[in-house]
């Protein structure tokens, strides 16, 4: 047969082939489905109709004390967050809008969907782009794609945004909530609905698992962490730690009992407290001395969560009677999800270890940071590292593929960390005193992303910062014991 008969009949086949449903030639192992999600990288669908989305201030108006609360919260601040907003400058200029929407999509999502929001920056924007997770986000999720993203689990944004309906008696806004609506709910602005999605970690995990734009890779995996521990085989969810007061919370965590629904708050308190040290700051410089102390308020019980969430204890390890070593077991007693979480490859939490002689002498040091601000190459830390897809260190969330080390404290888990102790000349105690320190992330890298803010974000002049202060640390425990040098 002649040679180009067979070419032409092999190509006949292959077309064929591409035609066939069910059938995929040299597709990516998560497939992604353009259509369904319009918006890709961000998972976000939209029922477009003629209801708008609607400003907090106008939510106000009914509810003054969610808005009180809500208002200097992280998701109130996620779009304008200047850390976020150098992060997102700098992954625009490196990988472009196309591929930034990612993030957009759940610092801004009616931004985002609206096609308001186009890269970094504030200027020009509206109020509902610059409020982030406003109330009318949330109010409006009307489902999740979470089995149908390319990972097949929550990522970036894979919910469903309803803020209403074209109906045959004209529009209707709809607002759904985790609790039966009462009579005359929405007062006549808006309907109201029952949601089960509300009442779940999954309205939480479609933005807390942030995953590679394109290999899919768990940058961030929060909820997968609740889901596989003890917490979500209780029945506890996100909402039942972070939309409470500090009190609350302990209470939950300790008793694995769900809050009363009297007690949930519109707080959403986390532990990034760098967002409400720099959002005081930033109020204090505009004069407004309402938010500034709401800022405050919700830094303090950022502080608290994380001193309550861990434990140490101390243990000595004798070899042949003589102290060898000191053991520290490092304990997550009340995160829901490991310790760290989020972004593990840029969060710090260590370990600073000391032990002394029975005369004072220091014979154990280890931890700590070195003249810029940085950890010592000794430090213990509970983190992780990023790899690109070269397999090189990496750390910017466009370009981390994998995790070359990966060591986080699970939900009521534990570390155990070693620290050897050298043999002292006179038979005695020995104190050791050890602490866990947290920081959210490297003095230099903080320096790095906040130098990038793009144009329009002033510095000085909307945070009062001639220079970038050092990073406030939190002691989150402290614990101290006395061993026998010899038994």
């Amino acid at each position: 047969m002649n040679r180009n008969v067979v070419s032409k009949n092999i190509a006949v086949v292959v077309i064929a082939a591409l035609l066939l449903p069910g059938i995929v030639i040299g597709a990516a192992y998560f497939d992604v489905d353009r259509e369904f999600y319009p918006y890709y990288p961000s998972l976000i669908k939209w029922n477009k109709s003629s209801a708008g989305f609607t400003e907090p201030e106008v939510c106000a108006g009914c509810h003054p004390q969610q808005f009180e609360e809500w208002i200097g919260s992280v998701h109130a601040l996620a779009f304008m967050d200047p850390i976020y907003q150098g992060e997102l400058n700098k992954a625009f200029k490196a990988v472009g809008h196309d591929i930034t929407r990612q993030c957009e999509g759940c610092h801004s999502p009616a931004g985002m969907v609206t096609g308001e929001v186009k890269g970094p920056g504030l200027k020009g924007l509206g109020p509902m782009a610059l409020a982030g997770v406003s109330c009318d986000i949330c109010h409006s999720i009307s489902g999740v794609t979470h089995w149908q993203t390319p990972s097949h689990e929550p990522e970036n944004g894979s919910f469903i945004l309803t803020p209403g309906l074209d109906t045959k008696d004209g529009m209707k806004l709809i607002k759904r909530g985790a609790s039966k609506p009462a009579d005359g709910c929405g007062g006549g602005f808006h309907e109201c609905a029952e949601s089960p999605v509300h009442l779940r970690a999954d309205l939480c995990a479609s933005c807390h698992q942030v995953y590679h734009y394109d290999s899919h890779f768990p940058l961030e995996a929060t909820y997968l962490e609740w889901k596989h521990g003890p917490y979500a085989q209780k029945g506890i969810m996100c909402q039942d730690c972070h939309m409470v007061d500090t009190d609350t919370f302990i209470r939950v965590a300790d008793t694995i009992a769900k809050p009363e629904r009297m007690q949930y708050r519109h707080y959403f308190s986390g532990v990034n407290y760098l967002l409400y040290f720099l959002g005081e700051a930033g109020a204090k410089k505009t004069g407004d001395a309402k938010l500034a102390a709401n800022m405050k308020h919700k830094f303090d019980m950022a502080v608290a969560k994380l001193k309550a969430a861990a434990d140490l204890e101390l243990f000595p390890v004798y070899r042949n009677g003589t102290l060898a070593e000191v053991k520290v077991r490092v304990r997550n007693i009340r995160a829901g999800h490991n310790l760290p979480t989020s972004l593990t490859n840029v969060r710090e939490m260590w370990l600073e270890v000391t032990a002394r002689d029975a005369g004072g002498t220091v014979i154990v040091t280890s931890g700590g940071l070195d003249r810029t601000g940085t950890l010592l190459p000794e430090t213990r830390q509970f983190n992780s590292d990023g790899i690109g897809s070269d397999f090189h260190f990496a750390i910017d969330p466009w370009v981390v593929t994998a995790f070359s080390r990966h060591d986080t404290i699970q939900p009521r888990g534990y570390k155990d960390a070693y620290f050897g102790v050298a043999p002292v000349k006179k038979h005695g105690t020995i104190t050791v005193e050890a602490r866990l320190r947290y920081r959210q992330a490297d003095q230099k890298v903080a320096q790095k992303l906040l130098a990038a803010v793009p144009e329009g974000i002033d510095l000085e002049k909307n945070y009062g910062l001639k220079e970038v202060p050092a990073l406030p640390i939190v002691n989150m425990v402290s614990k101290k014991a006395t061993f026998l040098s010899s038994q």
